[in-house]
């Protein structure tokens, strides 16, 4: 079986990261407020856009533990996937540190 570089790999198995992104949004040590009003801003402005890809990154937990922004952006991101203004949603790979890989919809095209 012939070798694949790390890099198809990772294509075959999905792991879609910052690279493959079109657009980065980096919420690291932004507060809830702050990152709830971005990514709401990002999501209102997709629906009249091209669809495009963004990684979201998030800052890691503490050392010792503690509460990050995964969660409640996750929620966030699972409602716009549900409301079909996100196509694909999944984490970054570890290498790529906390975060979303989503693909936003954009507008719908008219079937005229």
């Amino acid at each position: 079986m012939p070798h694949l570089e790390d890099f198809y790999a990772n294509k075959l198995r999905g792991a879609l990261g910052l690279t493959d992104a079109e657009s980065v949004l980096d919420l690291r040590g932004a507060a809830w407020a702050k990152a709830e009003a971005s990514l709401n801003d990002m999501l209102e402005r997709s629906r009249f856009a091209k669809g495009k890809t963004v990684a979201v990154r998030l800052e890691p937990p503490p050392e010792g533990g503690g509460e990050t922004l995964f969660q409640p952006v996750g929620r966030l991101l699972l409602d716009a996937k549900r409301r079909g203004w996100v196509d694909r949603l999944q984490t970054l790979p570890a290498e790529d540190g906390l975060g979303f890989y989503i693909a936003l919809a954009g507008k719908p095209e008219k079937t005229a």
